[in-house]
């Protein structure tokens, strides 16, 4: 159980009921069932600072003297989280990994209603499955200047420890929502814009289309692109040019081109 207390502790085994807790946090259940979720980094946790995400708690080695990390202790107790000084040895217990970072936070998941997104560009994610991919989709999103991120049906979990280092930060930035396949379907017949879907059998080149917000693009899994059913529900099935012998991108970097195509009038 994690839970605000403004207070300091200081815990040197990996048997503690607090370090135990944040170790859960690898997990997909335990973030399910507590709603938080760990961040790596000095920089992580500063960055949420500043856009007003508090942690529950930061876990780090102990500070000699007034460092960086001694005045982000102070700001995080400050602000009533905890904080817990511990050693080299439990935080690479902690991260499940040689060099961990010297500060981890623990925050609380954020969500926003899918009726939320209505402006701009939005990014829907049909069922990715690769946390890494979603990571770097979501940062990639931020630095587009995409309005939300929309997760469809079974994805990877945008919370998960692969997934916010590979945001660097921008998960703190990105509004997110979740939904399931009926859920966006509605919500697709509400929505005053175009919807576009990238498509390996697309008739409409992606440099070629006028762009113009509100709009939505919608993209596929890794392994199959979108399901027919998705692919249907767009108004136009887009095509990305390839010149050489590959018949296909890595999710990722199809996303961060056909995101930045489209927002080219607005950059």
């Amino acid at each position: 159980m994690i839970a605000r207390t403004g207070s300091v502790k200081h815990v040197t085994s990996t048997a503690n009921p607090i370090i135990k807790a944040v170790r859960a946090l690898h997990q997909r259940k335990s973030r399910a069932e507590s709603g938080l979720f760990l961040a790596e980094g000095h920089k992580l946790v500063l960055d949420a600072l500043a856009v007003g995400w508090q942690p529950e708690m930061i876990i780090t080695l102990e500070p000699e003297g007034d460092t960086p990390v001694a005045k982000l202790a102070a700001r995080v107790r400050a602000s009533g989280g905890d904080v817990v000084f511990t050693t080299p040895s439990v935080m690479e217990k902690l991260a499940r990994r040689d060099n961990p970072q010297t500060v981890m936070g623990v925050f609380e998941q954020r969500l926003a209603p899918l009726d939320a997104m209505r402006g701009g560009t939005i990014l829907a994610l049909e069922a990715p499955r690769d946390p890494g991919n979603v990571g770097t989709i979501i940062r990639t999103a931020d630095a587009a200047g995409a309005a939300g991120v929309i997760l469809v049906g079974a994805s990877a979990d945008p919370f998960g420890v692969e997934a916010v280092r590979a945001t660097m930060g921008s998960i703190f930035h990105m509004p997110l929502a979740r939904a399931d396949d009926a859920a966006f379907a509605q919500f697709l017949k509400r929505w005053p814009g175009k919807v576009y879907g990238t498509h390996l059998d697309g008739a409409v080149d992606i440099r070629t289309i006028e762009a113009s917000e509100p709009q939505l693009l919608v993209m596929g899994t890794e392994q199959s692109g979108l399901t027919d059913e998705m692919a249907a529900r767009c108004d136009a099935l887009l095509k990305i040019p390839m010149a050489g012998q590959a018949d296909s991108f890595n999710l990722a970097i199809a996303t961060a081109i056909a995101l930045y195509e489209i927002r080219r009038p607005f950059l």
